[in-house]
């Protein structure tokens, strides 16, 4: 059993996919968001999409952060985080602009004081009035937040998106065919609509990240940060402390804030995108939980992914493995690798993308390709040899 597994938490959600196989699908079922009729307005022309996530146990590495050091500027990242993970799930249909947003943070009032909060919400506002700048206009409709103490150890940060889409704009992923290749935007480094150079890892596999990566007294000071029912054998087993440094292509950098690198959104990369090459997009995915493996539920039967030439995985991912030991296998199955964002074209459309993307500082280049196969298959090529799923 993985360690991931034995922190009680599934990178594929196989039960959450079990209990909701009988749901329907929607309009398209191999779209990366559920897309409904328009039943907001009724008009067949249109669709309406509802998607739902959060910022998950990022969280509690920004508790951890700010009982640490008192910086609650990180919260405002944790606010990005959950905005981002619904941003770029919508993106993956070709949905970027007039977007609703609600936001639900649950909450140990004993814990997490109203600066908190404050910073939370002001951090939603900022993030949403950068993107405005960028002409991607998400608007803040208010939310929930719920002391819940008997139920959340420290905050849960989520949000709700909501859109009202035309069918003739979006990308359903049908398109996916053999002989596309796939243009892969890395999700490291520092874009122009940035002010700090990001890690790269995102939002998802946090849980693995925290626990392998920090030291054991983590554990004994906040024991209200982890399930207190895990063997202790899984717990905060790492060498690092949050305001430890380690070197980077950029310089010497905290743990913590590589950790804690808010979640990148290509919302000005995809929108400008969708405006001038949107039939040359075949097909979008998220590289979200699952990591370089997502792509295997929305492709088509009968291809086979060959990812050959990803980015090479930048120094947090290289961090998380060498303190946990894990193999390549599991480290792709959960973590995106620096690989956050692919895009299914033609060979011929590939170049002006990946300028496109350039032009933002959002790095890119052809990942890989699609082949015709007898059933779905991916290959992903490593330093250390070929991984197959």
């Amino acid at each position: 059993m993985s360690l991931y597994s034995k922190r009680g938490v599934s990178a594929q959600k196989e039960e959450v996919h079990a209990a909701t196989k009988n749901l329907d699908k929607g309009l398209y079922p191999a779209a990366f968001c559920k897309i409904y009729p328009d039943v907001l307005c009724g008009d067949d022309a249109w669709v309406n999409v509802m998607h739902a996530d959060g910022a998950g146990t990022k969280s509690i590495l920004a508790y951890l952060y700010w009982k640490e050091t008192g910086d609650t500027s990180v919260w405002k990242g944790i606010a990005q985080d959950a905005i981002v993970m619904n941003l770029d799930d919508l993106l993956c249909t070709g949905i970027y602009d007039h977007i609703l947003f609600s936001s639900t943070i649950d909450r140990n009032k004993n814990l997490i004081p109203a600066e908190v909060l404050e910073a939370v919400i002001n951090g939603t506002q900022e993030f949403f009035d950068t993107m405005k700048t960028m002409g991607v206009h998400i608007h803040f409709m208010g939310g929930e937040t719920a002391d819940v103490g008997d139920v959340v150890r420290t905050i849960a940060v989520n949000g709700t998106m909501t859109a009202r889409w035309p069918k003739s704009k979006l990308i359903t992923n049908e398109k996916i065919q053999p002989g596309d290749v796939i243009v892969g935007l890395a999700g490291f480094g520092q874009t122009n609509y940035e002010t700090a150079y990001n890690s790269g890892l995102a939002s998802n596999g946090l849980t693995s990240a925290r626990h392998d990566v920090l030291h054991k007294t983590y554990g004994a000071r906040f024991p209200e940060s982890y399930d207190n029912a895990l063997d202790e054998s899984v717990v905060y087993i790492g060498p690092h402390r949050m305001t430890d440094e380690v070197d980077t292509d950029k310089g010497k950098m905290q743990v913590g804030k590589l950790l804690l690198s808010p979640t990148r959104t290509f919302a000005p990369v995809m929108k400008q995108l969708f405006e001038e090459q949107f039939d040359a997009i075949h097909g979008l995915i998220h590289c979200s939980g699952g990591g370089q493996t997502k792509c295997m539920k929305y492709v088509p039967d009968q291809v086979r992914i060959v990812k050959d030439n990803l980015f090479a995985p930048p120094v947090i991912f290289q961090l998380i493995q060498a303190a946990s030991g894990a193999d390549d296998q599991e480290m792709y199955q959960v973590f995106n690798m620096g690989t956050r964002l692919e895009i299914y074209t033609t060979v011929e459309a590939a170049p002006a993308i990946i300028s496109t993307a350039q032009s933002f500082g959002v790095d890119a280049q052809v990942i890989g390709r699609v082949e015709e196969s007898a059933q779905r298959e991916l290959h992903i090529t490593t330093a250390n040899g070929i991984l197959q799923y």
